[in-house]
């Protein structure tokens, strides 16, 4: 027997696309307060010692979150081909804003201090704003267009093709579906962002936090249960209509699909997936719940498991598809024609089995030294050398 047939190739697809969840959740949970911090520092720090409190909570620790977006993009690189093939040519320019917002980022992380001038730290508290709520509202965006499906098709020789030039697909983004999922990440995002100020920080810097992130905690409640009611009644979803051969070959055009009244059907073949919403709406209400109660390490818990839920009900309730096409059904990717070939799967979970446990050796350790509170007193003491 070859090495990689101990796992058989439908298998491989499954936990290739838990583990590409996995990658997108720990990136939320992670860079998710990064942003949510930069998104909130005009508004939970006015002066500058109190905004750079909000941002030396997250300077150690920001550039090891990002780890999670690169493992991200390079599991759909490596194991999804055809996913990011699709997917980029389709999404570049909204690709290109959000790697610009990256770019800005560290930039201002390096260089907001450099001057006294009160205009030029502005100038950079500004782009940190920029940095943070302009990837956390597309990548909603970007949810919302794959819930409803993408407007593309695969040749013959599987080459994608969208129409219309690059403006008219990144405009054509901006719909209203799309558009209120993308409120619902921010908003999950600037609660993320709060509930970890209120554990880093304290005096007004992590009041106001937790005044703003109750608020921004309850417009994601009320936005995800939207979107809920909005897919339920308006947004079709999709079905495989021809038998899934799981372990065939990589070509999305030999399996027939069709459009279905809703995503929701998924809830009656699967009910065991409402555990996804539950955890979702649970640890949202409980995070505004710690924010009100001054609670600290539990908020910020609690807005995991929210997160978690939240990102966990956009895959399940897709299960097996991963980007849907609304011109032409027969082109939508899934988990059973997408994937890179058997070999690479099994070489790759070989190569996250054993790096894996060490990134999250490696956070873990980097938290427990880091933790502890950013005071006044620590960013006036050391106001050379902290961010």
């Amino acid at each position: 027997m070859i090495l990689h047939e101990l796992i058989s190739y439908d298998v491989l697809r499954v936990i290739w696309w838990a583990l590409l969840g996995v990658l997108l959740i720990g990136f939320a949970l992670t860079d998710g307060f990064d942003m949510g911090v930069g998104a909130l520092l005009p508004f939970v720090g006015k002066t500058d010692t109190e905004r750079r409190m909000a941002i030396n909570t997250v300077g150690p620790v920001w550039e090891g979150n990002q780890v999670w977006f690169i493992l991200g993009g390079g599991a759909i690189f490596a194991a999804w081909p055809p996913l990011y093939a699709v997917s980029f040519s389709g999404f570049y320019l909204a690709m290109f804003v959000v790697l610009a917002a990256f770019i800005v980022r560290p930039v201002a992380f390096k260089y907001r201090s450099k001057r006294a001038s009160a205009t030029w730290r502005s100038s950079w508290d500004w782009a940190l704003f920029v940095g943070g709520a302009v990837p956390a509202l597309i990548f909603g965006v970007a949810v919302g267009n794959v819930l409803q499906g993408v407007p593309f098709h695969l040749t013959e020789t599987l080459y994608p093709m969208y129409d219309g030039g690059v403006a008219a697909k990144f405009f054509g983004l901006l719909n209203p579906f799309a558009l209120l999922t993308g409120v619902v990440s921010l908003a999950m995002l600037l609660t993320h962002g709060a509930a970890w100020l209120a554990l880093k920080t304290e005096g007004n810097v992590a009041r106001r936090a937790r005044n703003i992130g109750t608020v921004t905690g309850l417009v994601t409640i009320v936005g995800f249960a939207a979107a809920g009611l909005w897919m339920a009644v308006g947004i079709p979803g999709y079905e495989m209509v021809s038998e899934v051969v799981a372990n065939g070959p990589s070509n999305p055009l030999y399996s027939e699909v069709a459009r279905t009244d809703s995503w929701l059907s998924a809830y009656t073949d699967r009910p065991w997936i409402v555990i996804a919403p539950i955890f979702g709406f649970l640890g949202s209400a409980m995070a505004v719940r710690g924010l009100r109660s001054t609670s600290e390490v539990g908020t910020l818990l609690w807005s995991k498991l929210g997160i978690f839920g939240m990102i966990s009900t956009v895959g399940l309730t897709m299960f097996p598809f991963i980007l849907p096409s609304t011109v032409d059904p027969n082109s939508s990717l899934t988990v059973w024609d997408s994937s890179s070939s058997h070999l690479t799967l099994f070489i790759m979970l070989i190569v996250t089995l054993i790096f894996m446990p060490l990134i999250l050796a490696y956070t873990a350790w980097v938290y427990k030294v880091l933790w502890g509170k950013v005071t006044e007193a620590d960013v006036t003491a050391n106001s050379d050398t902290v961010y």
